[in-house]
């Protein structure tokens, strides 16, 4: 009897060969576009194109498309929360929790009152069950692996999930694309955060809530300019400081060093090479283990602090709430909000979201 596979088709052209892949193999597919954000701009938001080109697609691909309008659980569990790390003056990372909220929760939910088996998704990762256990492990064009943002998926969800062209590159799925006569074969990936879009990041936090400038500061103290908002910067940050030359004794970019959330003070400092901008211990928290349990020892482990990071030697110690992070190196602008992500070899086994970050142990 064939599986009822039901995939998110996003109107991109990962989900659109998803989709092939799964016919090829034998499943009854089926399809589903999720509409998360609500917004007539259509300057930004792309929901109306994007569902032409998955409707395209599908007809291309003779696969029946439904659409599902999961606004109110995207607002109400993705979007208010990343509003509250903007606020708190922490870096959130919004597709993460939509991946463990939305599309392998609400969207998963949904697919099963359907009759689906499984769900897909055009994600560049793989799925292996070994000793009666799922794995999630990095794809195989490791330039788009997005296993980082499936790390809070846990069992049950990875179980019932595929993710036909984890195996594939990015170039060869495109050219099945172009192969199959899908019109989106070379659309353009989309970049940053799914709801801001191309949009200026600045301007669209204003429209939630008020914005409170105040002095930017060296290490020292002393007052060199003045920020627009915590919220719009990041730990590591280089771009858009507005401090230029005449503050320093080298030619040398500021960097966004640390924030003192209290006194709604931005702290910079000179150079990439700055000691204050590199750090070796992490405490993270509400860690997530893709297998349900903490792994019994850390020989072997690496991490990545942010998607683009490397994969970096670590040992972890454990309490009842927080996981301890130690580097071997230390770690360029290591931003509280993000997550810490955990890898053994090509497994990714879990990560949490970072609190602090220290040069000695903070256990």
């Amino acid at each position: 009897m064939k599986e009822t596979v039901i995939i998110g088709m996003s109107g991109g052209v990962d989900s659109a060969v998803a989709a092939s892949v799964l016919k090829d193999q034998g499943h009854n597919v089926e399809a589903v576009f999720m509409k998360n954000w609500d917004e007539d701009d259509t300057e930004f938001c792309t929901a109306a194109q994007d569902y032409k080109d998955a409707l395209q697609a599908c007809d291309t691909l003779n696969i029946p498309l439904r659409s599902v309008d999961l606004t109110k659980d995207y607002w109400e569990k993705v979007f208010k929360i990343f509003l509250e790390e903007c606020k708190a003056g922490r870096t959130p990372n919004p597709d993460i929790l939509c991946n463990k909220e939305i599309k392998f929760k609400a969207f998963l939910d949904f697919a099963f009152e359907l009759g689906a088996n499984k769900i897909a998704t055009g994600h560049y990762s793989m799925i292996v069950e070994k000793d009666q256990l799922y794995q999630l492990k990095k794809g195989k064009d490791i330039n788009k692996d997005q296993s980082y943002f499936l790390h809070r998926l846990d069992q049950f969800q990875i179980s019932k999930s595929i993710f036909p062209i984890g195996d594939l590159s990015k170039d060869i799925v495109r050219k099945k694309a172009k192969d199959l006569d899908l019109l989106n074969y070379d659309k353009k990936d989309s970049t940053g955060i799914c709801f801001i879009g191309e949009r200026n990041y600045k301007n669209f936090l204003r429209k939630f809530f008020d914005v409170y400038p105040g002095e930017i500061i060296k290490e020292n103290g002393e007052v060199i300019g003045e920020h627009d908002g915590l919220m719009y910067y990041t730990y590591g940050q280089r771009q858009g400081l507005g401090v230029g030359g005449g503050h320093g004794k080298k030619e040398a970019p500021w960097y966004v060093s640390d924030k003192i959330i209290d006194e709604n003070r931005l702290v910079v400092v000179q150079g990439q090479d700055h000691p204050s901008l590199y750090h070796t211990h992490v405490k993270a928290s509400n860690v997530n283990w893709i297998s349900g349990d903490a792994p019994n020892e850390d020989f072997g482990i690496t991490a990545k602090i942010r998607y683009r990071s490397n994969d970096t030697p670590c040992k972890l110690e454990h309490d009842s709430k927080n996981t301890f992070i130690e580097f071997e190196n230390p770690k360029f602008a290591i931003a509280p909000g993000q997550s810490i992500v955990f890898y053994a070899g090509d497994t990714c086994i879990g990560g949490g979201y970072i609190e602090t970050r220290s040069n000695k142990n903070i256990s």
